[in-house]
């Protein structure tokens, strides 16, 4: 069974390709003939980053043309024994990724089907693998820290968030898959340093932090043949930390696995305790300094490779494979895995049906209207102007807000904007939705599922529902604010922004979003009512800076002299447009600026704000010219290409901070019947006090 050549296929071309292309690239005797995925766009741009000839949709189709006769699987767990199998049978060495396999039984199918076809089967336990473990067990077997008795593995991560859409990454689709990706590690590991595992206890729980992760904290207990060990796994601590404890009856090991660092405290006898905790914290201190500083050198020098332990995963499967023998990671250790795994998984996996089942079978109250994104800002007090009228009214929150329980005639449902279900859910039997949410935060991910897929969901909801009016809450950000020349009168018909990947996610999102709904008015009927709301202030939101101006280092930076005029719009007054929106029965298809025609300049604004002891950046406000952002985000921009990142501050960005002034409201005055009731002067009262002067 031994070769000498081997042509090599890639199967997934996920992140963790990266590190298998790179550890073959190191092999004189390996050539990667191929990367199959069924994205073939991810799959064409590792391909072509490392030089790689032979792009496919299919294992299949690689090993057709390809002819490889050894693969790496390197997909989600559920298509490992599939694929693993078709490539044995087909004649294929094969290195699959962590778990093995789901199952048992099919970690049995992949066994079986390796001596029958002559092929050797090898597991990816890249954490054993990696070299300062592989120091620590020397260390422990040695004996220098006495009779091994506990073991505490700790580790942090996070997942790339689901952006919304059908396409449910796998991370967010099992309860379990928290512990098949991250407590394999953990279970493995803890056998290589306690022996056989006898029992493994889970607790696990959800924070509600990232919706779509069921159970994003967990708590593990494991029994085996020479002690016990704890694992924690969290998807919210932060700074994200791998790191690894032995106990043992004369000293403790501790391996931080991200900084490839080791230190070890051992039993002093004749020294007093609280000396020797002294000369501990001493040495490791300095033990720690000198691996972070070796280490940053050794990779500066390519000498240290990002995950280490699959190099040396890598590498030891083909030697084995040269000398024909058994490799380091056999298929009956991944077995053994899975099988401590798999009872946790289906309890986990239960668990979150259970709790997906009970959201669903929840009896939601009747009601005529719905309020999406109830919790925020302008949402709260819709609701509680609409619930003030007695009637029924219906939420769509992630979790229940604090002040739920003051309004009786309100009824939750529970889920994400993203999730199609859950929003279809709280459209059923509605008259009326006031859709107010969109996401706030976070990265790219998070915008597209808060913002675009829910208003894609919203409107495919009240379509299905034949809902009688949707009333949408847009944004001023969607107009060209760049190309807009001062003075000149801000209309509907306005040019909206033609460069929204310039501007940022917010921008992008809300005007992706306002086209989604125009086109469904426009194609399909649907019943809606779009709302510009200007900068939008009131109570709750005293720390939101003036438009023109950035909140950093806590305080507001306006850019230029603070001269220019706000498109402002009190909290209040916008409630008032959304009801109208709903009740007005000629105004469907419509679309209506919100902002206030009295004129407040920036710095206005900022003295308003002063009066207020507890908004610190009102207090520390600077001025700065124009030309030195200009200048400023130029040398960030620069940056950003050199980091290939796409930093916060550009010039276009520069650009578009300067608010458009003045707006045109006859649309909402003549069709709406809307007029500011409180007003901008009232409302900054309301707001931040009263002046005393």
């Amino acid at each position: 069974m031994s070769e000498s050549k081997f042509r090599v296929g890639i199967v997934g071309a996920g992140y963790v390709a990266d590190y298998h292309i790179k550890a073959l690239r190191a092999l004189p005797d390996v050539e990667i003939v191929g990367i199959a995925d069924p994205n073939e766009t991810q799959a064409r741009t590792m391909a072509g980053r490392y030089r790689i000839a032979g792009v496919f949709k299919s294992l299949g189709e690689m090993i057709a043309a390809a002819k490889p006769n050894a693969v790496h699987i390197l997909t989600p767990p559920a298509l490992h024994a599939p694929l693993s199998i078709e490539a044995l049978d087909r004649g294929c060495h094969v290195f699959v990724e962590k778990p093995m396999a789901e199952t048992v039984a099919d970690c049995d199918r992949m066994i079986d089907a390796a001596p029958r076809n002559g092929r050797r089967l090898s597991i990816n336990h890249s954490a054993r693998m990696d070299p300062v473990v592989l120091e620590a067990r020397r260390i422990s077997e040695s004996g220098r820290i006495g009779e091994v008795v506990g073991v505490d593995f700790f580790r942090s991560s996070n997942y790339v968030p689901y952006a919304g859409g059908p396409a449910i990454p796998p991370a967010f689709r099992n309860g379990s898959y928290p512990f098949q990706d991250l407590g394999i590690h953990a279970l493995y590991l803890m056998e290589a340093f306690l022996g056989e595992i006898h029992a493994v206890k889970a607790n696990y729980w959800g924070t509600g932090r990232e919706p779509f992760l069921a159970f994003d904290e967990w708590r593990t207990l494991v029994e085996a043949k020479r002690g016990t060990g704890q694992i924690y796994m969290s998807w919210n601590v932060n700074p994200m930390q791998n790191e690894l404890t032995i106990h043992g009856t004369e000293g403790v090991i501790h391996v931080d696995c991200y900084i490839q660092s080791l230190t070890i405290r051992r039993q002093l006898p004749m020294i007093p305790k609280p000396i020797q905790r002294m000369m501990f914290s001493a040495t490791n201190g300095w033990s720690d300094i000198w691996s972070v500083t070796r280490n940053f050198f050794r990779i500066l020098t390519g000498k240290l490779k990002g995950n280490p332990g699959i190099q040396v995963a890598v590498h030891g499967f083909y030697d084995a494979l040269r000398r024909g023998v058994e490799p380091p990671i056999p298929a009956s250790e991944g077995r053994r895995m899975v099988k401590l795994m798999e009872e946790v998984s289906i309890e986990a996996d239960a668990a979150k049906q259970a709790r997906v089942d009970a959201g669903r079978a929840r009896v939601v109250p009747p009601a005529p209207l719905l309020v999406t994104g109830a919790a925020g800002f302008l949402g709260k007090p819709l609701v509680k102007r609409l619930a003030a009228s007695g009637g029924p009214i219906r939420i769509f929150v992630r979790r229940a807000p604090v002040w739920l329980s003051e309004l009786p005639n309100v009824s939750a449902v529970y889920g994400d904007l993203g999730d199609a279900e859950a929003v279809d859910r709280a459209v059923a039997g509605v008259d009326t939705v006031y859709h107010v949410g969109a996401a706030m935060r976070g990265g790219k991910e998070e915008f597209e599922r808060g913002t675009i897929w829910g208003t894609r969901n919203m409107i495919d909801s009240c379509l299905k529902h034949k809902v009688k009016r949707v009333v949408y809450v847009s944004s001023q950000s969607v107009l060209d604010q760049a190309g807009h020349v001062p003075g000149t009168t801000v209309t509907e018909a306005s040019a909206l922004e033609p460069y929204p990947e310039r501007r940022g996610l917010y921008t992008q999102t809300k005007l992706a979003s306002e086209k989604l709904v125009l086109a469904a008015i426009r194609e399909k009927g649907l019943p809606a009512v779009i709302l510009r709301p200007g900068q939008i202030f009131g109570p709750g939101g005293e720390q939101f800076a003036p438009s023109g101006a950035i909140g950093m280092a806590g305080r507001w930076i306006v850019v230029g002299g603070g001269g220019h005029k706000l498109p402002l719009v009190y909290v209040e007054d916008v409630v008032d447009a959304l009801i109208l929106a709903a009740e007005r029965p000629d105004v469907v298809g419509g679309v209506f600026q919100l902002v206030d025609p009295t004129p407040i300049t920036q710095r206005e604004f900022v003295k308003v704000a002063q009066r207020r002891a507890d908004i610190p950046a009102a207090r520390k406000v600077a001025y700065v010219p124009q030309w030195f952002m200009m200048l400023a985000s130029r040398g960030i921009e620069m940056l950003g290409k050199v980091l290939k990142k796409d930093l916060p501050l550009s010039r276009y960005r520069i650009r578009s901070l300067r608010p458009p002034y003045p707006f045109d409201i006859t649309a909402a005055r003549t069709r709406l019947g809307w007029e500011p009731r409180v007003g901008t002067r009232e409302g900054l009262d309301r707001t931040y006090g009263k002046s005393r002067q």
